[in-house]
């Protein structure tokens, strides 16, 4: 006895649905960076900070800062300090959200040339969405919680729809393959 097309719908789709809300859904972050000048012996912070996370498009970098701007520029005014070509300029207040929405290096500097000459700059690299990566190994923050650019990573803010497009997607062939007549089937 052959299933009726609409039940084998229904049950694909609910298959597919107890698959996805059993699966894990990586929500974008934000990132706390305490944005100020290291102290002499710190110059190196910022570099350790980042080889610690992993970012993501459609993650976001809070900077928190007094007296002082960020600098988004090239790699070039990265190295050099330069500050008189940005590419975006953020000044506004105490605090800037910056959202990595595309892959690849992204470079940070302080407005201030002799900050920036100090060690206040961050390089970070931004992964694509498709990418799969391990964290890292845990790492035990300093005693010391002013030695590090941030404490601990903002909470997630928006869910990946790309467990949706492939629930989607499924749905979509089983119709297409269900709904035609099945060439090995004889109709009597």
């Amino acid at each position: 006895m052959m299933a009726s097309t609409p039940s084998l719908f229904y049950c694909m789709f609910l298959i597919v649905s107890i698959a996805a809300t059993n699966s894990p859904v990586e929500a974008s972050k934000e990132f706390k960076v305490g944005w100020r000048t290291p102290d002499a012996n710190e110059s190196a912070i910022y570099d350790q900070w980042a080889a610690r996370k992993r970012f993501r498009v459609g993650d976001s970098l809070r900077f928190e800062y007094k007296n002082d701007s960020v600098l988004v520029v090239d790699k070039f005014g990265y190295y050099h300090c330069n500050t008189s070509n940005p590419i975006s300029t953020f000044n506004h207040g105490n605090t800037t959200v910056v959202n990595l929405d595309k892959p690849g290096p992204i470079y940070f500097i302080s407005g201030d040339p002799n900050h920036c000459k100090d060690g206040q700059r961050l390089v970070i690299e931004v992964m694509s969405l498709h990418q799969v990566a391990h964290s890292p190994p845990s790492i035990a923050n300093p005693p010391d919680s002013a030695m590090s650019p941030s404490s601990l990573s903002g909470s997630g803010v928006s869910d990946s729809v790309t467990l949706v497009s492939v629930s989607v997607a499924v749905i979509a062939t089983s119709v297409t393959l269900f709904s035609a007549p099945f060439p090995f089937v004889s109709y009597v």
